[in-house]
């Protein structure tokens, strides 16, 4: 956790209340964290844009699994893309339809073109690309869990 800085902000008033009623509505234990998570939103969107940074989505796709050849082109596709996709979940929604959910890091570009092309493919009914966040540890400082419980995974640097 980096160090705490604290600054001001002046607001209008009807702006301060509707901010008031986003905090109490998103259930925000603070201003200061409905401050900090739109700050982050800002700031990956912003880096998914420009390109400038790797970033962390998901993308979630809802398909008819009947259709001929569609899973086949689906995983040729993330397999171009090997580098990219992180993790994938395949869910049955009825008889007719799965869900995706398939976990992406990298540049915005990149992962804008693997949604068009999977979102493209004949029986996808939807597709929605998530940002979750830039893929980078924003301090800069080496990756660290401070509580006891394991974590089974490893960072590629």
């Amino acid at each position: 956790m980096s160090e705490i800085s604290r600054f001001s902000v002046s607001l209008e008033a009807d702006l301060l209340e509707a901010f008031d009623r986003y905090v109490r509505e998103g259930s925000f234990a603070t201003r200061s964290e409905a401050i900090r998570q739109l700050l982050r939103q800002s700031l990956t969107r912003d880096a998914f844009e420009s390109d400038d940074r790797d970033v962390t989505a998901t993308l979630t796709l809802v398909y008819d699994h009947h259709r001929p050849g569609l899973v086949d082109k689906l995983l040729d596709l993330q397999h171009q893309y090997a580098g990219q996709v992180v993790a994938s979940m395949h869910v049955h929604l009825d008889h007719d339809r799965c869900l995706e959910a398939i976990v992406l890091k990298g540049r915005g570009k990149d992962l804008r073109e693997l949604a068009a092309a999977l979102r493209g493919l004949k029986g996808v009914h939807s597709g929605q690309l998530t940002l979750a966040e830039t893929a980078e540890n924003p301090t800069g400082r080496p990756h660290s869990h401070p509580h006891s419980h394991p974590h089974p995974h490893s960072h590629p640097h």
